[in-house]
Parts: structure tokens; sequence; C-alpha cells
């Protein structure tokens, strides 16, 4: 593994873009898919959604295709060209497809604004509470069906209603997912965890740079609830501190259900904590999922599209590169 580490662990898009024509094209590798312990050989070409390599799990949030026409059969049909077999997904894509009433525009006029989106989340309460739960078993079967699993929902509902929030967790398990996320924080974390548990799910909480302020741990958060789980942002981590990730997934490695990945110059460098194309960026991407590869941890690790995406390009190719990135790392 050290062996494999010194190999990988500055692998450059150079490289790489220089030798995936070949492997994309035709190779057979041994899956293990979503921790099942037989491996079996699966021929690989363009057409296949399966990313799981080397035990490892490489999903994709949706928020990755915002540049793009969302809903759910969008969703399905850029994970299936992408090659994405597991997504973390926003719940605006799958709102929308089952009829949410839209979201306002903006307005210039700051009371007008006010106006109109109190008079918009009292339409989507009424809305949230009237929808049959079946309709999410409708949609969990579409992404069945594709191969693709919904692994947590991106719903951020801690400023919600009790009835509201109790619809979320709701339609996340109906979903198939293991919990439902949300941006880290004292009132959110202690709102959200004690209902997850009361549903027997998990409240998810992401991370953006609140580790480059002193004194800032994941510690007293998870402590409120055993159902107080981590989607931890490696990106946000290592560009705003510099610090390498996997000292924070080795701590806290039992309550990590997802990492966002995504490659980033470092607080140090010009320009700072910026987004970049993967291997272009001083993020220590090959470590992490090596890491998580040789301990053989059930993380899942989540593509977060965030760099520019150049005109002659797209956001599901970009993901679709990073996904044979992450391939050529693990695999």
């Amino acid at each position: 593994m050290e062996n494999e580490k010194k190999s990988k662990g500055n692998f450059s898009r150079r490289k790489f873009l220089g030798s995936t024509a070949t492997v994309a094209a035709f190779s057979m590798i041994p899956v293990n898919f979503l921790g099942k312990s037989t491996p079996v050989m699966k021929e690989v070409t363009k057409t296949t959604s399966g990313s799981n390599f080397g035990g490892v799990q490489i999903g994709a949030i949706t928020y990755s295709w915002r540049s793009m026409p969302g809903g759910v059969e969008n969703i399905i049909k850029y994970c299936k060209e992408a090659g994405i077999s597991s997504v973390e997904l926003m719940s605006n894509d799958v709102e929308e497809f089952l009829g949410a009433p839209p979201a306002p525009q903006r307005r210039e006029k700051i009371q007008e604004q006010k106006d109109v989106i109190a008079k918009y989340n009292q339409d989507m309460k009424v809305w949230r509470l009237a929808l049959p739960m079946s309709k999410f078993d409708d949609v969990r079967k579409m992404f069945d069906n594709a191969g693709i699993k919904i692994h947590i929902v991106k719903f951020s509902p801690a400023r919600w209603s009790d009835e509201e929030i109790d619809y979320a967790f709701k339609a996340a398990k109906a979903l198939g997912a293991k919990g439902v996320t949300e941006e880290i924080g004292e009132e959110a974390v202690k709102k959200l965890g004690p209902i997850a548990a009361k549903h027997g799910m998990y409240a998810i909480f992401h991370n953006h740079m609140q580790f480059a302020t002193s004194g800032f741990s994941y510690d007293s958060f998870l402590t409120v609830s055993p159902a107080v789980m981590l989607n931890f942002d490696a990106g946000h981590f290592f560009g705003s501190t510099g610090i390498h990730p996997n000292t924070i997934i080795e701590k806290y490695h039992d309550r990590i259900v997802s990492i966002h990945m995504k490659d980033k110059t470092g607080p140090k460098t010009d320009p700072a904590n910026t987004n970049q194309v993967w291997g272009q960026g001083e993020a220590p991407v090959a470590d992490i999922l090596l890491l998580i590869k040789q301990k053989g941890w059930p993380i899942h690790c989540d593509i977060e599209l965030e760099y520019d995406v150049k005109p002659w390009s797209n956001a599901v190719k970009e993901v679709k590169t990073c996904v044979q990135y992450a391939r050529q790392i693990l695999m």
C-alpha cells in the first residue's frame, strides 16, 4: 500500500488524460459493488453506470449539474452518461419533478421579495404535507431501474416546521437514502439529530470553511445524538486550512457517511482556496481515495463539480472525467 500511495499520490492530469482512452474502451476489473463480498468480472465500456472501484463507491452530488436542465429524468440521464451509480440528490430536483410550486423570481424591492418568499414557503409547506409518500417510492424505482442508488438527500430542512422535517426524513427513506443532509451548525444539529433518530435515519452535516476558525471541532456536534453524521467536504477543508483531509477522515471515519471530493489550491497559494480541474490543484485527492480503499471504510466519495467548465465542455463530461480520474487511482 505504501508503494501504491507513492506511485499514485501525485497522479497528474496529463498522465491521466494520456492513459484513459484505452482504459475507457475496454478492460476487465473486479467489481465489489456497495460492500458485496463476492467479486465478479465486469466489462467496462463507455456506457457502464457502475462506479465502485477497488471497493470505493464514487458518486456525485447532483448539484454538480446545476448548469444543466434539472429534474429526475435528466439526472438519471446525466448519471448514465457520466458513469455514476450513486448520488447525493438535491431535493429541488425531485420536488420540482413531482410538481412543487415554482420558486419565485428575484425582485428588487426588499419588502416585496420577503412577502413573495413567505408566500412561497407557505405554498411549499401545504404542497409537501399533502404529497403522498408513494410518489417518492415511484422516483426510487426510476433510479433503481437505472442502476443508481440515492444514498443521501440534500433537503436542508433545519428551519422548516416540524411537520416538514418529518416529511423530509420520510421522503429520504422512501428514496432509499440513509439520511438527510444539512449545513452544520449548533441549532441545526440540535434540531435535526433527535428527529433523525426518531425516524431511524441520519442527520448528515456538511462543512464549508468552519475549520479555518480557531477552535472549531466536530466533537460537540457528535455528542448530540448517534444519528448525527458527517458529510465531510474535503475540498473546503483543505482549501481553507491547508491541512491534509485524512487527519479528519481517520479520526471521524465511523461518523462520516460521505465525502465531497474536489481539487483546490491551498490557503497560501495565489489564488487561494480556488476550485481547480482535478489534477491541476493541490488537494490530495489520491491520498483520500487510497486511504478509504486501504481501510475498507463504507464512505461514499461524491464528486462535487465546482470549477469553471469551459465552453467546449459541459458538466456531465467533466463529471465523467472526474470518475475516470478516480478509477485510475483506485484500480
